[in-house]
Order: structure tokens, then C-alpha cells, then sequence
């Protein structure tokens, strides 16, 4: 079995008494998309910072392309990126000049050429003689991005990689990084708050929650662990009776408008219920069946009111 590219080893962060992170362990494996989800202060910025060198983890190490990254830190970042949507650039120059500020910390060779390709993928030829204090944050973000990919680097870490993108540009972007991954097997560890995107790019998912992880699998495994989904009934029938019936099966049940019902249950009772909803002279008119997403997971853990059991 191919060694992982990253390992993280009971890392820990202790600022002052306050664990920002707490002996967190997980493995990136070569060409895997992971997502590094949490609601706010659940550690996840740290994380990167731990795994980037920025911040010095209290305990724990960090193992990246089987070397300790201490000792073998220049080697090590050589070969890695990171890009955030919150980081801001040298703002009185250009995007051009800014690029090649970095290209030449990178020892990138042929620059030019290299520079004006990510331009063009990005979008942001028509930009690159514009100062950067004169950039929408979206065009930021893109910059940013063109930044992370000048190394070809074989690990990138991206903290919310689409924020202020149009739907467009953004679903753009998830197409570079799927290209990445294709054309030259990277890796990547990012965060996001858009669930969907997560669903979409990421193989695994970190959940981090007050500093611990509280839970790794693939999102759909992840999703799995709610038991219950919403079953929302159009109906015809008067409201009174609705009520006693499912007042009187017992239901979890709420009438957010006059002819809709929504039960939440778990999906193999469902066929039943609809039987007994029939049986009980209730006309059923439409039927949607809302399964739970991996947006339900971060909710139920963000409004702490869940806890996902481990593997």
C-alpha cells in the first residue's frame, strides 16, 4: 500500500491554556482530496498553519512525503502551496508583479510563459498590469489561487477556495483542482463552508469540533450516520384532522403551511406511514422525500446538538 504524502501525528495546540487543537491525528494519501470541515474555532485555520510550518504545533509532529518536517522544512515547502481566500497580497503593485515576486521565491523557471497560462485559466489576463489594492475580492481570490498553483506543487492547501467567486468562476476553479488531480495525481487538503462543494470535490472528510476530531469518513458514509430524513407531504385533507392523526401516531411533526406536513423519520418507515396516512382518509397530493446531506452533519455538530459516532 502507497505511503501517505502527509501525516499528521497527535498534533496539539496550546495557546496559553487554551487548546485551539487537541492531539489530532489523519493521513493524506497521494492524489486525495480531503476536506477539513468545523464550525468556527474549531481549529481548523491552526490545523494549516501546524501543517505549513507557520505555527509551531505544542505536541505532535508532521510527517509530509515521509520526511520529518522540521529538519527537511525548505525541501518540504518547495513542493507544497497554500492559498486562502483571506490572504491579502503586496497591494501597490501589480498582479503581474505579484506573481512574479513569488515565481522568483520559487525558483520557476520560465515564469513568463508559466505565469500567463495560470492567468489565462483563472481569468485574469485582462487584469495582470492592475494593482491589487484595485481587486474585487473575488478577483483576489483568484489571484491567490494562480499564486498556490505557480510550484505545480504535489500538496495544496486551500482555506475556502471559492469564497466571493460567482457560481461560474467557482465551478471553474473545482474543475482546475479535479484537472490537478488528474494530469499530475496532487493532493489536497481544503476547507469550505459550502457543503456541496465538499460533497462534490472531497474522496474523505476531517470533521474537527473544539479541537478534536469528531469524526473521518467519506461524505456519504458521514451522512449515513443520521438515521432520520424529511418526509414533506402536500396534502388534502382538513388541518384539524392532519393534527390528531399525527398527534396521535406519535409523530415528530410540523405544519409549516396549511396543506404541507412535514415528518421526520427514518426512511424505511416511510412507506408505512404514507399507507397510514391514506388508511386515515388523509388525500395525499405530492410527496418529496429530502435525505440528509453533509450540510445537515455540519449544522447538527456547528449548533453542538450531535455528536458523530467514531469508526
Amino acid at each position: 500500500m502507497e505511503k501517505p504524502v502527509l501525516t499528521a501525528k497527535k498534533l496539539t495546540k496550546d495557546f496559553n491554556g487554551y487548546l485551539a487543537v487537541n492531539d489530532i491525528s489523519f493521513e493524506i494519501g497521494k492524489g486525495e482530496i480531503v476536506g477539513l470541515l468545523g464550525p468556527n474555532g474549531a481549529g481548523k485555520t491552526t490545523t494549516i498553519m501546524m501543517l505549513l510550518g507557520i505555527t509551531k504545533p505544542t505536541k505532535g509532529k508532521v510527517e509530509i512525503f515521509d520526511l520529518d518536517f522540521e529538519p527537511n522544512r525548505e525541501k518540504i515547502l518547495n513542493r507544497v502551496n497554500f492559498s486562502s481566500a483571506y490572504t491579502n497580497l503586496a497591494r501597490r503593485i501589480t498582479v503581474f508583479e505579484n506573481l512574479v515576486v513569488f515565481a522568483h521565491l520559487y525558483g520557476i523557471e520560465n515564469h513568463h510563459q508559466r505565469i500567463s497560462k495560470l492567468l489565462e485559466e483563472f481569468e485574469l489576463t485582462e487584469l495582470k498590469n492592475i494593482l491589487v489594492r484595485n481587486l474585487s475580492s473575488g478577483q483576489m481570490t483568484r489571484l491567490n489561487l494562480c499564486k498556490a498553483f505557480l510550484n505545480n506543487p504535489d500538496i495544496l492547501f486551500l482555506d475556502e477556495p471559492t469564497a466571493s467567486l460567482d457560481p461560474e468562476i467557482a465551478q471553474k476553479v473545482r474543475e482546475l483542482l479535479f484537472k490537478a488531480r488528474r494530469e499530475r495525481n496532487i493532493s489536497i487538503l481544503l476547507t469550505s463552508h459550502n457543503m456541496e462543494e465538499v460533497t462534490q470535490l472531497c474522496d474523505r472528510v476531517v470533521i474537527l469540533n473544539k479541537g478534536k476530531i469528531i469524526a473521518c469518513d467519506t461524505p456519504l458514509n458521514l451522512t449515513k450516520m443520521i438515521k432520520d430524513c424529511l418526509l414533506v407531504v402536500t396534502f388534502d385533507a382538513p388541518l384539524a384532522k392532519v393534527k390528531e392523526f399525527c398527534s396521535n401516531q406519535k409523530l415528530n411533526f410540523q405544519i409549516p403551511q396549511p396543506d404541507i406536513l412535514e415528518i421526520t423519520t427514518q426512511e424505511e418507515k416511510i412507506g408505512r406511514l404514507l399507507t397510514q396516512l391514506s388508511r386515515g382518509g388523509i388525500d395525499i397530493t405530492d410527496i418529496t422525500i429530502k435525505k440528509p446531506d453533509l450540510e445537515d452533519v455540519f449544522l447538527k455538530i456547528a449548533n453542538q446538538k450531535y455528536e458523530l459516532p467514531k469508526n
